[in-house]
């Protein structure tokens, strides 16, 4: 009888033995080496992306927050740069396509100001180069804070005490230094610094255990199934741009035309800038139109369109599960509103029409 249970014994340890080394073989297919991911991303490993002609400074960077938060940067005194760039809720408005002057509705979703500082150019269609330039468009924009001039914005901002102080302390040695570059100056030097450093990073470094085991078999298979060859770099997107719909047509409700509507070139008809994914669980909803709100259906979707892939269900899990892990630390000063200087009897009034 003893030796009959102790038969038993070996063969049920023997099964167990068997299962573990099964499934210690089955999950080294779905390991992969910070070594290998760098081949593909960069950690983010500063605090700050500078720009040599636009040095950035403490005193920009908290004038620009100031001016980020500013409402009265639009017509009616109503819209700032948080309005659609909302550092609280993912650098985004969670709206299909933003909300402007007057209730107008945008044409493209509003693509989130974390990490942009990486990018190869702004806007969907990378018709500016850079944060600085991208800073002066939605002022002006009459869809979005419909100011009339650089002037009357210039004017606004030129009657408060407390911000002729505070352009010349972060553009110190200009005679006129609040101007309308200076403008965009001071809030794209607060943009250079809304970089979410995430677990992933801390992969990417060397850390093998900062990711699961799900979220290193989804990273593996977002290299394998080609979403790297897009998505690539610091931000995992911003790198290049890319035409929606490569291997399958995307069916869009937007009039957005992507480079196209920058260089009339029939080649660049919805070719878009790739986004970033850092945070992207946090950014619905997706795409440059903003049509699909859940992150498993755009996995799906990317794939069928631009790689002729149809994902598995287990595998859409698990690119998800390592997409959330991009989710990132977002720095403390972003996320404390500043205290807005009083206008004045000079300060032109906010006007509706």
């Amino acid at each position: 009888m003893r030796k009959g249970r102790w038969l038993v014994s070996g063969l049920v340890l023997g099964a167990g033995a068997f299962a573990v080394v099964a499934y210690a073989g089955k999950a080294s297919k779905d390991i992969i080496t910070p070594q290998e991911a760098r081949k593909y991303f960069s950690p983010i490993t500063q605090k700050v992306v500078d720009n040599p002609q636009n040095p950035v400074t403490q005193q920009k960077v908290e004038l620009g927050r100031m001016l980020y938060h500013d409402p009265r940067l639009s017509k009616s005194g109503l819209i700032s740069c948080n309005t659609c760039h909302n550092l609280a809720s993912g650098g985004v408005d969670n709206l299909p396509t933003s909300i402007g002057h007057k209730w107008q509705m945008g044409p493209v979703n509003a693509p989130t100001v974390y990490n942009a500082a990486f990018h190869i150019a702004q806007f969907w269609d990378g018709r500016a180069k850079d944060l600085e330039e991208q800073a002066k468009g939605p002022i002006l924009n009459p869809k979005e804070m419909a100011m009339p001039s650089e002037e009357e914005a210039v004017k606004r901002i030129a009657s408060i005490p407390q911000y002729r102080e505070l352009f010349a302390k972060a553009f110190p040695g200009e005679k006129e230094p609040i101007t309308y570059d200076n403008i965009a100056k001071a809030i794209a030097a607060f943009e250079r610094t809304l970089l979410t450093p995430s677990r992933f990073d801390k992969f990417l470094m060397g850390d093998t255990k900062a990711l699961t085991a799900e979220e290193k078999k989804g990273l593996k298979l977002f290299i394998e199934k080609g979403c790297a060859s897009c998505h690539n770099g610091v931000a995992l997107g911003g790198t290049m741009f890319q035409k929606m719909g490569i291997v399958k047509p995307y069916n869009s409700t937007s009039p957005a035309k992507g480079r196209y509507d920058v260089t009339k070139k029939p080649e660049d008809m919805y070719v878009f800038k790739v986004p970033s994914l850092r945070n992207v669980e946090r950014t619905a909803p997706y795409f440059h139109d903003g049509q699909v709100w859940s992150l498993e259906e755009a996995v799906r979707i990317m794939a069928d369109i631009q790689l002729g892939v149809q994902l598995k269900d287990d595998e859409v899990r698990a690119i998800v599960a390592f997409l959330k892990s991009l989710n990132g630390e977002i720095p403390k000063h972003a996320l404390t509103l500043p205290v807005l200087p009083p206008s004045t009897e000079k300060t032109p009034k906010p006007s509706f029409d």
